[in-house]
């Protein structure tokens, strides 16, 4: 499996422009060499693998053919954009992809003006490029052109299909390529997926149809609402002979299915169909991982590796043998195990099952799990239809893309009191992913809805007595957040036992100053609090707050009755967070301590390892005890 190690066409290119200077017969060359740029990078610094293998002959053909950055070239699904950034100036730098100060791991307009729009989260390419294409219009630059790249399952998700809604009805000459990998992180479900195994153009068709569109254009008989009544006519006489095509039937120009990888024939249709008047899409098949075995033959593994050797193929896994396990780990094993007990319980998961580790149910109960696909939104109000009518659904969601269901939460959810478990998996900075997945906004932005529970474990034994509390009768909206990562017990496993809700612990007395904390962090403010007694000489009361909703009110009137200094802390958004719920509560029963609240800053925290961004931000052990020196100093 020896890769080719030779970079000479790519070590030219330093910007599209360079690119555009060669052949149509050097292409394939320089996508293999991009290829294998990628994977021996990948190989070295991990990151998102299989998806960005995928899309290097498109990727090429785009920059190709476009006048890029002029021209608008919109990802979905940033995490195909490896290679992108590669040709767009970014070679050298491309080693630092998702260091601590290195470049972004996702397309961001803040870095490089080749990366049009931020696509962190999925669905969002069409109607972003959309927009662009009428701003283009309205100021009269008729010359530019915009693409949406959708793909890794986007069109699964609702907000791609309000794209292509309005991108039939506004005039616009966009076009759409439609990635067809058959995935997403795991394999892709629902219609749209067999939809897209089932369809079925003739190129040799849409090659005469074109030829003819254009001489009918250049010879004044066709125009642009002639031809939406030709093509209501032409789907209106294939819906009588053969299956319809949806995108057709929304008046958007159909062309493919076309060979991904085949750069030639995509240089070759791309030039076809770019000066086309009118909304159009490209349905390439690709293959997720394409050129690296390993990854072709297990796409989902081969999502993000980690470290690998490139020439044999085999992952390079750290021994965890005796270490604590992943969070996600937990909440797998323990929803399984409370599953087996009660027959209500359901699984739902926005095409995250192995991520989330809802997989360890799905193996074992396949009909009580549903995978929905990128389609948060659904899965939320798709639980709560079942909660109205019996079961009790566990929603898996992760923290940052649980933002997209938000009204889900409050109309469909909420209001009707209904007992959905909605579990916030990657709650706090999660990494290397950066500024869109981090888990930072949901306590500030869950907090003010009503009838809603919202809890956070300080370790693995309260995960699973959450879980188990959670799905006891009668106990309404439930959300439990937890961070990506391990854990703190090797010992994780307890009895399955309930809490009271809205019910904190006082971990440790003092008299001094008293810390709130919510969550795993926790377990670093204890290790502050007691290098902070030793080295001060002060006495410090522990208070894990477990509850953000509601509110602990015995153990708040107790810190606000006995203690001058507090000291919040969270892994959230300080503004709005569980410190302000403290500061409101002691407020408005007419405490008035000194209260100091740590949590994450009023600013988008960058990409980078995790540790170190906890650091940054203050959170770690050493910014936790000097916060407390600051206090006492007082």
């Amino acid at each position: 499996m020896e890769q080719t190690t030779s970079y000479d066409l790519l070590n030219k290119i330093d910007s599209p422009e360079d690119l555009r200077k060669l052949s149509v017969e050097a292409l394939p060359e320089v996508c293999n060499q991009l290829r294998n740029k990628v994977i021996d990078e990948l190989s070295r610094n991990p990151g998102h693998f299989g998806s960005s293998l995928g899309v290097i002959e498109l990727t090429v053909a785009l920059h190709y053919v476009y006048q890029t950055p002029y021209d608008r070239i919109v990802w979905d699904v940033g995490h195909q954009a490896y290679g992108h950034k590669i040709l767009t100036g970014r070679r050298d730098r491309f080693c630092t992809n998702r260091k601590l100060n290195g470049i972004c791991p996702f397309p961001s307009p803040a870095e490089s003006e080749y990366d049009t729009f931020t696509c962190g989260h999925a669905s969002n390419s069409i109607s972003a490029a959309l927009g662009m294409a009428v701003a283009a219009a309205r100021k009269g630059e008729d010359n530019r052109h915009v693409v949406a790249v959708i793909g890794d399952g986007s069109m699964s998700g609702g907000l791609a299909f309000e794209g292509l809604n309005n991108a039939s009805s506004t005039p616009n000459n966009l076009l759409i390529i439609l990635n067809d990998n058959n995935m997403a992180i795991d394999r892709s479900v629902g219609g749209m997926k067999q939809y897209l195994l089932n369809l079925h153009t003739s190129e040799g068709y849409n090659r005469l149809r074109n030829a003819l569109s254009r001489k009918l254009y250049r010879w004044g008989i066709l125009n642009d609402e002639r031809r939406k009544s030709l093509i209501r006519f032409n789907n209106s006489l294939k819906s009588m002979l053969m299956q319809q095509n949806i995108f057709e039937g929304l008046n958007i120009r159909y062309f493919g299915p076309v060979d991904g990888h085949d750069v030639t024939a995509l240089t070759k249709v791309l030039k076809e169909i770019k000066d086309m008047k009118g909304p159009k899409l490209l349905h390439i098949h690709t293959r997720k991982g394409k050129g690296f075995k390993p990854a072709e033959e297990a796409a989902t593994l081969w999502h993000a590796p980690g470290i690998f050797d490139k020439e044999t193929g085999e992952r390079i896994v750290s021994d965890t043998s005796g270490m604590p396990p992943l969070f996600q780990d937990v909440f797998g094993n323990t929803l399984l195990e409370l599953a087996r007990k009660n027959e209500k319980i359901v699984g739902v998961t926005p095409a995250m099952p192995s991520g989330c580790s809802m997989n360890i149910m799905m193996k074992e109960m396949p009909d009580r799990v549903f995978d929905v696909g990128i389609a948060e939104g659904h899965a939320v109000t798709f639980s709560g239809g079942m909660a109205k009518d019996g079961l009790l659904p566990f929603c898996n969601v992760y923290s940052s893309f649980m933002q997209r269901a938000y009204d889900n939460i409050i109309h469909d959810v909420a209001i009707q009191k209904l007992n959905v478990v909605l579990c916030l998996d990657r709650a706090g900075l999660v990494g290397e992913d950066g500024p869109t997945h981090h888990g930072a906004f949901d306590m500030a932005y869950l907090r003010p809805i009503p009838n809603l529970t919202i809890a956070s474990p300080y370790d693995e034994h309260e995960l699973r007595k959450l879980m188990y509390t959670a799905q006891l009768p009668d106990k309404g909206p439930f959300a439990i957040r937890y961070p990506r990562g391990r854990g703190v017990l090797t010992d994780w496993e307890c009895p399955l036992e309930a809490v009271e809700v809205g019910k904190g612990r006082k971990l440790k007395d003092g008299n001094d100053l008293a810390v709130i904390t919510i969550g795993p962090i926790g377990n670093k403010a204890a290790a502050a609090i007691a290098s902070a007694e030793k080295e001060l000489g002060c006495s410090i009361a522990h208070y894990d707050l477990r509850f953000l909703k509601p509110l602990d009110e015995d153990l708040l009137h107790e810190v606000g009755q006995k203690f001058a200094r507090v000291l919040t802390i969270e892994d959230g958004v300080r503004n709005g967070g569980m410190g302000s719920a403290v500061l409101e509560f002691l407020c408005d029963h007419g405490y008035k301590p000194c209260v100091t609240r740590l949590g994450l800053p009023d600013a988008f925290v960058q990409h980078g390892p995790v540790n170190d961004l906890y650091a940054i931000c203050g959170l770690d052990e050493k910014g936790i005890f000097s916060s407390i020196t600051q206090i006492m100093n007082l």
